[in-house]
């Protein structure tokens, strides 16, 4: 974690510097001051006093009704991605109520604020996934490893289909193409990952991938898991559902990003943000920094700044820190949920557990 943690702090210093230094180069250039007569600590000095105060009025300059507009697709996210697990949850038959579901990915979505990737809080939604039920706490767990591999999956299938009608962009920019190239890889493996789980293969193939998985140390949960996730495999209409949900929660979170660059009046086409928007989340979902800081803005940076869409570095760092405002908004209500429901529902299962006990 710490060493994690060093990396995001590198990566904003080093993105927050490059466009500060950029904003100083541009001040001072307007004072007819040349920059390359300063020294290393003067350049310094200009980028840090100039810098701040241009990043600011870029983010100050968002409508207001954009930015809550923004939010509100942000929640709407959540709630989609509610719906989803449910779906998952059911599957394995196991009923979870939609308010209970909807604290527990509030409370996840709250610790993915700093766990690594966006995706660091599965690990909480595991843990408490699996606490509401006594008979089923392995399934419990599949669901939440489910739910986050078809959510993937989708986005990333969802960018490679929004390449087509954006190829003449992607081509133009050697950048864009080689980040193009990484997701067809991530899809690629996060494809093959899902029909392995699906639907399995090894054991026709390899008769003897069984028994060689029961030797491995707590073989029989593998092989318990591995049996849980066969089922989504036998549920078509349940992957069509799960990827039409996945689908509409992809557009929402394009249209957060969207109605934040409308208000900040950037002339970005919304084409081109419905594949730059993917990308960039899938990117950021890999476990390199907490909650994908550092990663994340420097994507925004990289890829709108190419000359086919002409924004400033500036106006895309900006936009990147108002989409993470939008996330750390709803992070803050996850935390309020945590803080106050937390204590409530363990006593809650001390008190049904003591029957149990008595009984006993």
């Amino acid at each position: 974690m710490a060493w994690r943690l060093g990396i995001c702090g590198l990566l904003m210093c080093w993105i927050f510097h490059a466009i500060f230094t950029q904003e100083g180069r541009l001040a001072l250039a307007r004072q007819d001051i040349a920059w390359a007569t300063l020294s290393r600590g003067e350049q310094w000095e200009a980028a840090w006093s100039h810098g701040p105060e241009e990043l600011w009025r870029a983010l100050s300059l968002v409508d207001p009704w954009a930015l809550l507009a923004s939010f509100g697709c942000m929640g709407l996210t959540i709630l989609l991605g509610v719906l989803r697990w449910r779906r998952v949850l059911g599957v394995q038959g196991l009923d979870l109520r939609f308010g209970r579901a909807g604290e527990i990915s509030l409370v996840a979505h709250f610790f993915n604020s700093f766990l690594l990737g966006s995706t660091g809080g599965d690990l909480m939604k595991a843990y408490y996934a699996a606490r509401e039920t006594h008979h089923l706490k392995m399934e419990a767990v599949v669901t939440v490893f489910v739910d986050r591999l078809i959510g993937l999956f989708s986005m990333l299938f969802f960018a490679c289909l929004m390449a087509i009608p954006n190829l003449a962009l992607l081509r133009a920019h050697r950048r864009l193409g080689v980040i193009t190239l990484f997701i067809l890889l991530m899809m690629l493996a996060c494809g093959t990952l899902a029909g392995l789980a699906f639907w399995g293969g090894l054991s026709r193939r390899w008769p003897q991938a069984r028994s060689w998985l029961r030797r491995l140390p707590r073989g029989d949960l593998l092989e318990r898991s591995l049996d849980s996730c066969r089922r989504f495999g036998r549920e078509p209409v349940f992957l069509a559902q799960a990827l039409t949900i996945s689908m509409a929660l992809n557009m929402a979170s394009v249209l957060q990003v969207m109605f934040l660059a409308w208000g900040m009046r950037l002339n970005i086409s919304p084409l081109a943000l419905c594949v730059i928007v993917p990308m960039i989340i899938c990117i950021s979902a890999l476990p390199i920094t907490p909650s994908g800081l550092g990663v994340r803005e420097n994507l925004y940076v990289l890829m709108l700044t190419a000359p086919q869409i002409n924004v400033t570095a500036t106006q895309a760092l900006s936009l990147s820190l108002l989409a993470y405002a939008g996330s750390l908004l709803w992070s803050l209500l996850g935390g309020l949920v945590y803080a106050s429901l937390k204590e409530t529902h363990h006593l809650r299962e001390i008190a049904q557990a003591e029957p149990t006990a008595g009984n006993a």
